[in-house]
């Protein structure tokens, strides 16, 4: 039987290579940018890197200089709004200033002359309690010794006296050291003396009176006047002039049968 042809050689016969050894076309440009976006290599990442940062770092300038140009506008309105209501409420300020200060003057001027009016009305009580024989009181003065040695003082020759001390300011008098000699005081002639205010007073007659020294002495010495008038009754006249004189009586204040203080 003849022999069978021999089979034609095949590629593995031939001792063919696996197809992965075969030559590979080139890649093509998507092929390429397709790897380079999944397979990227080192220099590229850092390349990217870099334009990231510095595409971010364009972005934010520009913002920031967009930012600042609006907002250096919209400072300078904001302080020229700041700086009028500032001006506003300075202004405010010095006129609530001004008015508590003349609220403040008002009040010390009341203050001051409500002050001045109780001052001048505690003189008044003073000067007048004084002149009324209310209280004691000390100063300077005279002190007129009256001594009867040939004959008695009359009574006219004692109110002349009397009345002449007024005339010169004579602020207060004390016959005897007892009686406070006042406007109201009555005087009466009776036997060994005198009745004042109904207390008897006898010789000798001291009378203390408070005033300018020199003038109520001066008052006594005119022609005609009270010394002369004592010594044509038979008395001796001694005046002295001292720096201080305490009279201590007080004269009875009479209370009024018709009057009264007005509340108002």
């Amino acid at each position: 039987m003849p022999d069978a042809p021999d089979a034609p050689d095949t590629p593995d016969a031939l001792g063919a290579t696996d197809p992965t050894d075969a030559p590979q076309e080139a890649p093509s440009t998507r092929q390429r940018l397709l790897a380079g976006l999944f397979r990227p290599s080192r220099s590229q990442i850092v390349v990217g890197v870099l334009l990231a940062v510095l595409g971010f770092a364009a972005v934010t300038q520009v913002r920031l200089t967009e930012t600042d140009d609006s907002y250096s506008g919209l400072r300078e309105q904001e302080l020229i709004d700041i700086l009028s209501a500032l001006a506003g409420t300075r202004q405010r300020a010095e006129q609530e200033i001004a008015e508590l200060e003349e609220v403040r003057d008002e009040l010390l001027d009341d203050t001051s002359a409500r002050q001045a009016a109780l001052e001048q009305a505690q003189q008044d009580v003073d000067e007048l309690s004084i002149l009324a024989g209310l209280v004691p009181v000390t100063g300077p003065g005279i002190r007129i010794t009256i001594v009867e040695e040939t004959g008695r003082v009359t009574l006219s020759s004692l109110l002349d006296t009397i009345q002449e001390l007024r005339t010169v300011d004579a602020e207060a008098m004390q016959l005897n050291g007892t009686v406070r000699i006042v406007a109201e005081t009555s005087f009466e002639e009776t036997e060994g003396g005198f009745l004042v205010n109904g207390e008897l007073v006898e010789a000798p007659y001291v009378l203390d009176v408070i005033g300018e020294p020199s003038t109520l002495a001066s008052s006594l010495e005119f022609l005609l006047g009270p010394r002369a008038q004592l010594e044509d009754d038979g008395a001796v006249v001694q005046v002295d002039q001292l720096t201080s004189i305490d009279i201590e009586s007080v004269a009875d204040p009479d209370d009024p049968d018709f009057s009264a203080p007005d509340p108002g």
